[in-house]
């Protein structure tokens, strides 16, 4: 493909995301930071165009002129595999491309804590891998599916929007399914997975009410459920998904989560002091019995205090996380300052 030698120069230098788009240049985001390619031209509407449709099948193209924006996935044969979402601009059209590792890395890779290892040996309940785009979250939910893969026997289904990783079968059976490919929606995908007797559900995000009933429904039955959300904070996850229910059924949602949550991970991606990539910040919060009556309480104000008050369980706020890092010599003063939440000031 033409735009082969763009994706292997991402693949070089280590680029997260690569964004090609009309009236510029192929640029990357190398840790953290957007790069242009210098030495390629400005994208013409016309050039921007061919690099977009050869990486999309004929029936993606014809979703794609219908829609004016699409997600989908790509494997390139000896370069990588990428997550796409293409789209329609004011100059011509667009794509964004997140490099998927081929490789899935272990917790220890990753250098995950000991509290977060815990994590995947959970038999049922629900978690939820929180933070905003870029931050980490597939790796993070990979790791953990690699986890239960390596040391027990379970049939694991996952529902992606698009497939990111991809799992090769150990001591599980692991089927992924695509929404738009595989299946219609989140929330088909989940009602169907019901009927499937898996032990462990992934869904891909948690987007609307009705996949995250079906979602708290799997994890009351008996299932383990991981989730992602886009949001910052034990206290904010817990909001968000009552919020999402009318009235009449938050008291009920409360209850569910007050069950069946076993945890909460937040997590962002900082940049290292050296240079060297971005390195992990994690707020970590279980859901031990103080958690779950401020849940039931109406009381998700003070699951904060709870966390700070907690730590010995393996809890961690992220501002401990972030100044833990600042004290390694991971990261500079400017990147903790700029990680630590708002409304908590640096000492």
């Amino acid at each position: 493909m033409k735009v082969d030698k763009i994706l292997r120069t991402a693949l070089e230098y280590g680029a997260s995301d690569i964004y090609l788009t009309s009236g510029t240049k192929p640029t990357l985001r190398i840790n953290g930071a957007l790069t242009q390619i210098n030495e390629h031209p400005d994208l013409t509407a016309q050039m921007a165009e061919e690099y977009i449709f050869e990486m999309m099948t004929d029936r993606q193209r014809e979703e794609f002129l219908k829609e004016k924006e699409l997600d989908f996935s790509i494997e390139i044969s000896g370069v990588a595999r990428f997550r796409a979402n293409a789209f329609e601009q004011r100059k011509g059209k667009g794509i964004a491309l997140r490099l998927i590792p081929s490789k899935i890395q272990t917790m220890d890779e990753l250098g995950l804590s000991s509290a977060l290892k815990k994590i995947p040996h959970s038999h049922n309940g629900l978690v939820l891998i929180t933070g905003p785009t870029g931050s980490g979250k597939s790796t993070t939910l990979s790791s953990m599916v690699q986890e239960i893969n390596t040391h027990y026997a379970k049939h694991i289904i996952t529902v992606e929007d698009p497939i990111e990783f991809v799992y090769t079968n150990n001591l599980s059976i692991i089927e992924q399914r695509e929404v738009g490919t595989h299946t219609q929606s989140f929330k088909r995908a989940l009602r169907s997975a019901l009927r499937e007797d898996p032990d462990v559900i992934l869904v891909g995000e948690m987007r609307d009410l009705e996949t995250i009933e079906l979602a708290l429904t799997a994890a009351e039955t008996g299932h383990l459920v991981l989730g992602t959300l886009h949001t910052s904070g034990a206290a904010k996850s817990i909001d968000r998904i009552i919020d999402v229910f009318p009235s009449s059924q938050q008291n009920q949602i409360r209850l569910q989560l007050a069950d069946q949550l076993r945890a909460i991970v937040w997590q962002s991606l900082l940049v290292r002091r050296d240079g060297k990539g971005r390195v992990g910040a994690f707020e970590i919060m279980f859901n031990v019995p103080a958690v779950a009556n401020l849940i039931r309480s109406k009381k998700s104000y003070q699951i904060q205090t709870a966390i700070e008050t907690n730590m010995g369980v393996g809890m961690q706020t992220m501002k401990k996380s972030v100044l833990g890092l600042l004290e390694q010599g991971l990261i500079t003063d400017e990147e903790a300052q700029a990680h630590i939440p708002e409304e908590i000031e640096m000492a």
